[in-house]
Formats: C-alpha cells, structure tokens, sequence
C-alpha cells in the first residue's frame, strides 16, 4: 500500500518528525499511523539512550515565580550545542517542562521527569526528552531544578539564560532581593555566612595553606598565624555576607542586610554546564584524522 502526502502530513503534525522520517515509518507499518507513531518513539527512545553518554553542557536556565511571589521555580535543561540551545524545539521544550514543574511545585529531578510533559497528556517529561532527542540528534537532559518557597521576600535574577539565581530575604524589599540576586550571579559565593561552609572544605583549604605558610620556613607559632589569617579570608571571599556588595565594594553585604534590617535566609544559583567536564574539540585533528581515513 503506498503512502499518501496526507498520511505523512498527519504524521508529521503529531510526531515533530521529519518528513523522510515519517514515510519510513508509514512504509513499515503498511500507512497505520498509530503503529508507525508508536514505532517511532520506540526509535527515538533507543536514539536516546545512545546518545546519554555525549557531554551537554549547553543549553538553558529557566525561572517562573508565583503572582503572589510565595514561590518560584528555577531548571536547567543541557543540550549539546549552543545553536541547539536557541533553536525554537529546544526553547519549547524547556519552557513546557518549567511550566509543569512550577504547576507541581516538583522538588527534584526524578519528580519532574514523570509528570506529563503537557497538562492532562499520558507522554510524561522523560518521553517527551527522548523524542526530541531522536527529532535533534543532540543528547538533551533535564540536569536540575530548584524550588524555593519563602514566608519573606523573594528574589531572583537570569543573565542570558546561563546564570540563575534566586533568594530568599527575610524582611527586606523586593528592590533588595534583586540586587542581591545580581550581586550573586556575579560574584559566586558558595554559601550565606563563612560558618555553612562544610568542615571538609575548610579542611583542604587549611592543608593547603599549611603547606604553603611552611614552605616559608616560618617559626610554627607565626605559621598557626598565617593560616587562621588566610581561612577568616577565605570564608569572607566565598560567603555571600563576607563579600563586599557588586553596587558598593566598599559596603559588606553583611552591612548593607543591617541597614535595611533584613537578612538573608538561603539563596540557589545556577550557572549553565558547571561541573560539567567539556570536551576540547581541536576541529583541524578532526578533519586531518576524517582525511586519513
């Protein structure tokens, strides 16, 4: 039975697929379109799973916030290239997965992978990931989410949909959660205050500067010295409170937070592909080695 231009057309409407694609698939299901629809996701979920171990360390960072600013949402979806990231597919997909776990406040990856990918549709986020995998040819994962509720003030900031930050303000104003969620994005600090830095951290961070203030052949007395001078230093540097405010260098947070008699109670950032190991590609060894056979 040979396919006809609507069969495809229909095929092409529900699948995403392209056309050449879609006649293959009508072909080898003799023009049923629910066999053929059913036969390429199968394909596309084993297209998937070959692609998970290519490294995505491009992609997007997404915040939505409840009107009544109680709650707000922040994922990150990694594609394998930037071209992929600003592709029309890629973007929808990532907006449709956001909308879904704002509307079911989802606390962590796994719970936001079964929800429906739409509102009352059986396709769940993770099949939805695997099609559009298949349909890019680019490995795509829904890598993290965060949800921050607050009795406070809320505050959040994205820079170019590769930096999100939001925070959580007890007291404080809208206007003053905002710049702190700039000054976040920016300045990178690992935790609120020196004192939430984990004891390991503080540990390797004190080896080092052992071994360095020895190197000096100090006395052990003047060594303790330089040490403690340089871990109080460096839980200034990575500690939000400790850092010097990005709109006034010369003003600790820490100061600009008494001031406006607010304090911060927990604050999340999302940098797009950190942590993640990327490849260097060297395209001239590529084509050299295409070349050679």
């Amino acid at each position: 039975m040979a396919t006809s231009a609507e069969q495809i057309k229909i095929l092409r409407e529900r699948s995403g697929a392209g056309m050449l694609d879609c006649k293959k698939a009508l072909d080898a299901t003799n023009g049923d379109i629910e066999a053929a629809l059913d036969m390429m996701r199968k394909a596309g979920q084993a297209s998937a799973a070959k692609k998970e171990g290519r490294i995505a360390a491009e992609g997007l960072v997404m915040i939505k916030i409840a009107p009544d600013q109680r709650y707000a949402v922040m994922i990150e979806v990694n594609c394998e290239t930037d071209f992929v990231s600003r592709g029309d597919d890629f973007k929808s997909f990532v907006s449709a997965v956001l909308e879904q776990a704002f509307a079911a406040k989802a606390r962590d990856r796994d719970a936001l992978l079964v929800l429906p990918y739409q509102p009352g549709a059986e396709q769940t986020v993770e099949e939805a990931r695997r099609e559009l995998v298949a349909k890019i040819g680019e490995n795509i994962q829904v890598r993290r989410l965060a949800l921050m509720e607050t009795e406070g003030t809320l505050g959040s900031y994205l820079h170019g949909g590769r930096i999100g930050v939001l925070i959580n303000l007890t007291k404080g104003t809208p206007e003053l959660a905002k710049d702190l969620a700039m000054h976040i994005a920016a300045s990178k600090p690992q935790v609120v205050k020196g004192q939430d830095l984990g004891e390991d951290v503080l540990a390797r961070e004190k080896a080092i500067y052992v071994a360095q203030a020895q190197a000096t052949g100090k006395p052990a007395d003047i060594i303790e010295k330089m040490v403690a001078g340089k871990i109080s230093k460096f839980m200034s540097e990575v500690s939000l409170l400790g850092q010097g405010f990005i709109k006034d260098p010369e003003t600790l947070v820490v100061e600009v937070l008494k001031q406006a008699d607010a304090a911060v109670d927990s604050f999340v950032r999302f940098e797009l592909g950190e942590g993640i190991e990327k490849k260097v590609v060297n395209f001239a060894e590529e084509v050299m080695a295409q070349v050679r056979g």
